[in-house]
């Protein structure tokens, strides 16, 4: 069955994350900006959660008894609906955990995963979706989390393979490319400046801004969202079990957070027009 007319000439921005929070904290204002302008938005998910901890040690579950993946699925529903996500959708596979934990071993883990397999579950969402704009992590997966770079390599090879028509997908569903492919970025010199202000105030900064960042010639889109930062805080903070005191959204400076949290980076990886300075808008042009 085919999508019809309406939905197809509606512009949809789809983002593939690794785990639930992923969305509030790099994408929580575009999904807010995007469904606020009339975009379709949707999420798809490579994992659940499953190897997360409780990282805030004044949680309290809704439940007794809730495991880590159910309590990470309540927070989820409360997160899209701060950001009017209009659907979510999962690939079915297992949280791989921190590189070099044991979870990486698990017959599920999304790291382990069959390239060919993964990316054929992903191609039929793309092509049932029909998105214009497509966003997920950097080669690095931002902070070289094993899900995060695998999202990066199937969301690749998805990008490209849904509008092939030699390939061919189960549910025997048309071909359909999306006209853009963006990776999230941090600017490197930002993150640097950050590092520095930890540093200066006696703290252990706990990231490498080599790692998270990304060199500004690189970064060619920079999306104003300070209009909807506090509803980006908002969906950030429903995820209680992973915000962890001493993270470094709890301990960023208040004179930073405007301008680490109210603008968004992209790094364009197809379908952009090179141009003199950087987009303001991830649709710019598309109809």
């Amino acid at each position: 069955m085919n999508p019809s007319n309406a939905a197809i000439n509606r512009l949809t921005l789809l983002v593939v994350h690794a785990h639930p929070d992923d969305e509030s904290i790099s994408t929580g204002g575009i999904l807010a900006k995007y469904s606020a302008d009339g975009v379709r938005t949707v999420l798809t998910y490579c994992t659940r959660g499953e190897a997360g901890d409780i990282l805030n040690p004044e949680f309290v579950s809704p439940k007794p008894g809730l495991s880590i993946t159910e309590i990470r699925a309540i927070e989820l529903e409360k997160a899209v609906n701060v950001l009017d996500v209009a659907s979510v959708h999962f690939l079915g596979y297992r949280d791989s955990g921190m590189a070099g934990t044991p979870q990486n071993h698990h017959p599920q883990a999304f790291a382990r995963a069959d390239q060919q397999e993964a990316t054929a579950r992903l191609v039929e969402i793309i092509r049932r979706l029909r998105p214009h704009v497509i966003v997920t992590y950097n080669e690095k997966g931002t902070y070289l989390h094993p899900d995060h770079i695998m999202a990066n390599r199937i969301t690749l090879r998805a990008f490209k393979a849904s509008g092939d028509r030699e390939y061919k997908t189960r549910a025997g569903l048309e071909p359909w490319q999306p006209s853009r492919l963006y990776y999230t970025a941090i600017p490197l010199e930002r993150i640097r400046r950050m590092h520095r202000i930890f540093v200066e105030q006696g703290e252990e900064p706990g990231f490498d801004p080599e790692v998270l960042g990304t060199s500004e010639e690189k970064i060619s889109a920079v999306i104003d969202v300070r209009k909807f930062l506090s509803r980006k805080l908002e969906a950030l903070n429903c995820h209680q079990s992973q915000m962890n005191p001493n993270g470094i959204f709890r301990r960023m400076p208040d004179t930073l957070r405007e301008e680490a949290m109210g603008y968004e980076h992209f790094e364009c990886v197809h379908g952009c027009t090179p141009a003199n300075g950087k987009e303001s808008d991830l649709f710019a042009g598309l109809n």
